[in-house]
């Protein structure tokens, strides 16, 4: 059965740090959780702050703490337009979880889940922070797949059809995941039809 997903992190070239993953089965199940870390660790928080893709295109789809008088999230961007800013997370989402429960929730999720296969979109990275989660990729524990098959690659491999844009969402790792589904069967059905 296939499992398609997505992570959110920060990279710098020789880290890389998950920030939130979403996961979707094709049976329904779905799982997503937010790396308390984000907030916890100053100097990964401050990394997250100051880098301006992650703060205009990522932070803003975490679920972020809500002042309950005014309703205001806690999130701001720099008046400099360098997008630059400040978060918190929510921290009464049960979503928000310390890296242990992330890894222990991803292996039970796939260990549910009968001849998993995982697919996401440009997923290099992605198989990337997966098998971090478990330290190296040799201590991936049995039954959890060694590799993430690509849908971009099977897109090219396809002749690069146009697949479905998402119309909400992006960056959420959730969302993501769900559109990746939705770019796979549009996938199979145009190599049904093509075939």
């Amino acid at each position: 059965m296939k499992i398609y997903y997505d992570t959110e992190f920060i990279e710098d070239g020789r880290t890389i740090d998950l920030i939130s993953i979403g996961m979707v089965a094709d049976d329904g199940r779905e799982l997503y959780l937010v790396n308390q870390a984000i907030e916890d660790d100053e100097k990964l928080h401050d990394r997250i702050c100051q880098h301006r893709w992650l703060m205009e295109n990522v932070v803003p789809g975490l679920p972020l703490r809500q002042n309950r008088r005014t309703g205001d999230i806690s999130y701001t961007l720099s008046s400099a337009g360098d997008g630059r800013g400040i978060f918190h997370l929510d921290r009464d989402d049960n979503r928000i979880v310390p890296l242990r429960y992330i890894r222990n929730a991803v292996r039970e999720f796939i260990w549910a889940t009968p001849d998993p296969e995982l697919w996401a979109w440009y997923a290099a990275y992605d198989h990337v922070v997966y098998a971090q989660l478990f330290g190296c990729m040799i201590n991936l524990p049995d039954g959890l797949p060694m590799f993430t098959c690509d849908l971009k690659q099977e897109a090219e491999r396809l002749g690069n059809p146009r697949v479905p844009e998402q119309a909400t969402g992006q960056h959420n790792a959730l969302e993501d995941a769900r559109h990746n589904r939705v770019i796979a069967k549009f996938l199979a059905e145009h190599a049904a039809k093509e075939g």
